[in-house]
């Protein structure tokens, strides 16, 4: 009869600690507004050659570009070794003409400025970082290039981040 007593006793008492702390663990979890951005669709068919978009995704700048010909050959003959972080055009893409990048310079956080800069890209005015026309940095205080978000094409004329 001991022995039943204590088990109720610490049945009891394990239930009743989950019940208490469910809650506070609960309360961690992403609300539904959170989740409804871990993805989103970007429809790609207005973008003009050699026009930019910025679309919101997870709280960030997303930069969508639809490279010209030119912006393309650029990047792809760049030297690898006259970047401070190295990286071929091919693997910061999916299709060339299509360049997706999160919208933040790695050196503060600052939102570089499209068409600005030494090399075609972009230019974070906070402390002077110059990016390519594949998001590589090529010039100022920024350590890495602009990052590359997940994302797939859905179709030809869609993307989808996350």
């Amino acid at each position: 009869m001991k022995y039943l007593c204590q088990k109720i006793i610490i049945t009891v008492g394990v239930v009743g600690v989950g019940t208490a702390v469910w809650p506070v663990i609960n309360q961690m979890n992403p609300d539904s507004s959170v989740k409804a951005l871990a993805s989103i669709e970007v429809d790609l068919s207005k973008i003009k050659e050699g026009q930019e978009i910025t679309v919101l995704w997870r709280g960030k700048p997303v930069f969508i570009k639809r490279r010209t010909k030119e912006e393309i050959t650029n990047a792809e003959k760049v030297d690898l070794k006259e970047l401070k972080d190295p990286q071929p055009d091919n693997k910061r893409v999916k299709k060339s003409e299509w360049l997706v990048l999160v919208g933040v310079c790695t050196h503060l956080g600052c939102v570089p400025i499209s068409g600005k800069g030494d090399y075609g890209g972009w230019f974070c005015p906070c402390h002077g970082s110059h990016y390519d026309s594949s998001g590589r940095i090529r010039k100022g205080p920024a350590p890495t290039n602009l990052e590359v978000p997940t994302y797939e094409f859905v179709g030809d004329s869609k993307i989808k981040l996350g």
